[in-house]
């Protein structure tokens, strides 16, 4: 993998199908600076190269975790990756250090609807709180949480509210995206 400042983890267990994440990660895939790494194309019998993972994680700034809501957690191959990866004495605990002060982000889509996701809703809570894993996974690497962004009802969504969704993350993303001052330095 190329070092990056932005290191993309896209889990999507079926791309083909997907309406939403694949146009997000060919949009991210485009940005300089954004290193694509598709957990299901490279590990496709889950034999996660940790050090090789841990390396790219290292050289950067922000990490992404795209990925399609499933069972109100991550896709299992990347909670894999992060059982594997994110190992006591690189990621956190004693001598720990490798990921504090980076940056995490998530990319989540949910099929179902935004008011599906609240107290009244079916699954009766905000998906804040299924993403609440990942923000205290931040917050024990010391990395600083990101809001995450997430498409709701992404099955039914429109290709203007997909490229909307699309613009919005690219937004957030730049903070993190190389300036032509950079080029310059």
């Amino acid at each position: 993998m190329q070092p990056s400042r932005i290191l993309v983890i896209y889990a999507h267990p079926a791309p083909r199908r997907s309406r939403a994440n694949k146009p997000l990660a060919r949009a991210l895939a485009s940005l300089p600076g954004v290193a694509m790494h598709d957990l299901y194309w490279h590990y496709p019998d889950f034999d996660i190269d940790v050090r090789l993972e841990q390396e790219a994680v290292e050289a950067a700034e922000l990490v992404i975790f795209q990925f399609p809501v499933q069972w109100y957690a991550t896709p299992s191959l990347l909670k894999e990756w992060l059982d594997v990866v994110l190992e006591m004495g690189w990621a956190y605990g004693p001598g720990g250090t490798a990921l504090r002060g980076k940056h995490m982000m998530v990319l989540a889509t949910a099929g179902g609807r935004e008011h599906a996701y609240s107290q009244d809703g079916i699954h009766g809570h905000t998906l804040d709180m299924f993403l609440l894993p990942l923000e205290q996974t931040a917050a024990l690497c010391g990395m600083q949480w990101q809001p995450p962004h997430v498409l709701h009802d992404a099955d039914d969504a429109t290709p203007e509210l997909i490229a909307a969704h699309i613009a919005q993350v690219r937004a957030a993303l730049q903070p993190w995206l190389p300036t032509d001052a950079d080029s310059v330095a």
